[in-house]
């Protein structure tokens, strides 16, 4: 069997591609400019898994990935908590005196928006945070900069003027490991995930989130996102401690299905341990 093929969105040195490698250090990392292109690359088997950001501690949700999950046939199948430390890159020879706008990823601007603010910086959205020190250093800019990790500094030879430029010290992404076929029921804790719609009269929420109470079920994530198909309805996405094959989500879920208008299991997978680390 040949190297495994896992999908990211980016370029080599995103910290997408920083997390696969934590847990699937002989993978072949393939990236992708979209995250539509990655689940594509996934469903049509040009890559065997995908490896993409679900969630940040400090800038929220990414919501285009749970939109995908909807529509996709494909399950999450691990998860991994990457530790994001954001460098402040420039050509060589550039001061930090010299700066007066950086490109970076939406999130990761987000996520040194204090540090901007007091250096007076003007920031730049791109699509990728590698992308934006790769670009920089094939095109440099007079006074511009790029925000990204240490690794997309030395791949692209660009210097680290700041380092650890997050606004909050445990800055955290949660990525999905998604693919094709949910792995067999290993050791160690679960978590489920799973996206569902109530029914429009009073209670419908309080009645669907209380058959986890009544079956003992822990919720670790309970999250809105409108609806495409009906305008100012809402879909709810959750996650639970467990395997969906265990007694209490089991009956948590049959329950469930009785009392909502939609629901559809993202995925059960090993919960992240050892260092924020779990994949299949």
């Amino acid at each position: 069997m040949g190297t495994m093929r896992i999908a990211f969105q980016g370029t080599a040195g995103a910290y997408s591609e920083e997390a696969l490698l934590k847990v699937f250090p002989e993978a072949k990392p393939v990236g992708f400019p979209t995250f539509h292109q990655v689940f594509e690359a996934v469903e049509a088997g040009e890559a065997e898994l995908g490896v993409v950001p679900v969630e940040n501690t400090t800038a929220g949700s990414i919501n285009q990935t749970y939109d995908l999950l909807l529509e996709s046939d494909l399950h999450v199948v691990g998860e991994i908590v990457h530790r994001v430390e954001h460098c402040l890159l420039a050509p060589k020879g550039t001061t930090l005196k010299d700066l007066h706008a950086v490109k970076s990823h939406p999130q990761a601007l987000a996520q040194c928006d204090g540090f901007l603010a007091r250096m007076r910086l003007t920031p730049i959205p791109v699509f990728d945070t590698a992308g934006a020190a790769k670009e920089l250093a094939e095109h440099p800019e007079p006074g511009l900069a790029a925000i990204a990790s240490r690794r997309a500094a030395e791949l692209y030879g660009l210097e680290v003027l700041a380092e650890n430029i997050e606004d909050y010290p445990h800055n955290y992404t949660r990525f999905f490991v998604i693919g094709h076929k949910e792995p067999p029921r290993g050791q160690g804790p679960y978590k489920t995930s799973i996206v569902f719609a109530v029914r429009h009269r009073p209670g419908g929420l309080l009645e669907a989130l209380s058959v986890f109470a009544e079956a003992g079920v822990n919720l670790t994530k309970l999250e809105s996102r409108p609806r495409r198909d009906k305008p100012f309805s809402y879909l709810f996405y959750l996650d639970l401690e467990g395997h969906l094959e265990d007694p209490g989500p089991a009956q948590a879920l049959l329950r469930l299905l009785r009392r909502v208008a939609f629901l559809k299991v993202l995925g059960s997978y090993p919960a992240h341990a050892n260092g924020g680390v779990s994949a299949p």
